[in-house]
């Protein structure tokens, strides 16, 4: 004998979310600010960070930029992963501790999207085991010179020869001296030595220092005339930037990109300071807030060499 069972109608809801691919965000109005947005590990908010889906997302929603964190396999291969071990957002039998200590051949088996849903459920879908991490060649391959790449050397201490490796993976994705002289492409880095060696082998690219959280009553203006002496410019954690601080930058030729902005009323503020661009999470949200706003850039002393486009 069969039962007719009535199924609630928001579990069906619930199911479908599950199983089909997951809901695009409202499309942003045209972008007429000239705040530049950095697509931060890719369009993170909405997808796996540092997969191919956060990536075509943040291209998909007008973000300027997408950020890529640097690590490297034990054979080598420079992959696009932001922690030094594979617990945090990887899957899979052989997926776990240091990235150092897998191979790339290993590591492409691995999972790097179910944590995402195990993280937020409410983005939960099926296809998120589907995604793989991915070397920096296969990212210069899939998106070549259409987009706009800021790179960071994570911890280059621990692999020598990181920045080498990169500036070679460059040349081999024909991002030459048109992308350097246009920013293109963007290296930033919290290692001074690993800017400074990238500065030495290949002067044209333009680098910018991340900073850490700065101590109250640090000497700014002594630290960005330091910054100024190799990089083009900084990246500070957004809650040590202020109209000030911008000005102090500017002054000295450096852009001003803080980091990780994803509240509203942080990008209005911050747009108003003069930053020159933002990390986000959230390229969309971003685009609609500055669009709102209209330009909002300060202007740099007419000394200055041109600023990225």
């Amino acid at each position: 004998m069969f039962r007719t069972v009535t199924v609630p109608a928001g579990l069906v809801l619930l199911v479908a979310a599950a199983c089909g691919p997951a809901p695009a965000p409202p499309v942003p109005p045209p972008y007429t600010g000239n705040v530049t947005i950095i697509a931060h590990r890719g369009a993170s908010g909405h997808e796996p960070e540092h997969t191919v889906a956060a990536y075509d997302r943040a291209i998909a929603l007008g973000a300027h930029y997408i950020e890529q964190d640097l690590q490297r396999t034990s054979d080598r291969v420079l992959v696009v992963l932001h922690d030094e071990t594979l617990d945090r957002t990887i899957r899979g039998p052989e997926c776990r501790g240091p990235v150092s200590g897998v191979t790339w051949k290993a590591l492409r088996r691995c999972d790097a999207g179910s944590w995402f849903g195990e993280r937020y459920p409410d983005r939960a879908r099926l296809n998120l085991r589907d995604l793989h991490p991915l070397a920096l060649t296969e990212l210069f391959t899939r998106y070549r010179d259409t987009v706009r790449y800021y790179i960071e050397t994570k911890q280059p201490a621990s692999a020598p020869g990181m920045e080498r490796q990169l500036l070679e993976a460059l040349a081999a994705a024909n991002l030459g001296d048109a992308a350097a002289r246009e920013w293109r492409v963007v290296i930033q880095s919290f290692s001074e030595g690993s800017l400074r060696l990238v500065r030495s082998m290949e002067p044209r690219w333009p680098l910018v220092q991340l900073l850490e959280r700065q101590p109250a009553g640090r000497d700014v203006g002594a630290l960005l005339d330091s910054i100024a002496q190799y990089a083009d410019g900084v990246g500070p954690n957004r809650l040590d930037v202020d109209a000030s601080f911008v000005a102090a930058a500017h002054e000295r030729c450096l852009v001003v990109h803080p980091y990780t902005v994803d509240l509203e009323e942080e990008m209005r503020t911050l747009a108003r300071a003069g930053v020159d661009g933002m990390f986000t999470d959230f390229p969309d949200r971003m685009r609609m807030v500055l669009g709102t706003l209209g330009p909002t850039r300060a202007a740099f002393p007419a000394r200055c060499p041109r600023r990225p486009v």
